[in-house]
């Protein structure tokens, strides 16, 4: 799938949630061939809120783990996170990947542990 396609869909995805839900922050999620990074942005202020990444040593530690892993554990961290903020609805922005693996993974960890979406 080339860049252009990527592109237009992840902005059809973005503006058609942003039309459903305009009081609710936004969950980002990039997703690369090692590693899964989300963020939940208030997109009025432009600011980020809460953030975690499969790169940050502090919360998983130094052991293998495997990618399928890492996400269950990114959403619980992020989940955490968000609470400690007092956060507890989003919409969920997947970009341009499918909701599948290990991004249905990461959404599914997130409404266990508490976030509405």
């Amino acid at each position: 799938m080339s860049n252009f396609h990527k592109k237009t869909r992840s902005q059809k995805i973005r503006n058609r949630l942003k039309k459903v839900s305009f009081n609710r922050y936004r969950l980002s999620v990039f997703r690369s061939s090692k590693n899964i990074s989300a963020q939940i942005i208030d997109d009025k202020n432009m600011r980020t809120l809460a953030s975690a990444s499969s790169t940050e040593k502090k919360a998983f530690g130094e052991k293998k783990i495997k990618k399928i892993d890492f996400s269950v554990l990114l959403g619980e961290v992020l989940a955490k996170r968000a609470k400690e903020k007092k956060i507890d609805k989003v919409y969920f922005d997947r970009g341009s990947y499918k909701y599948h693996g290990r991004i249905k993974i990461f959404a599914e960890t997130l409404r266990k542990n508490g976030l509405n979406f």
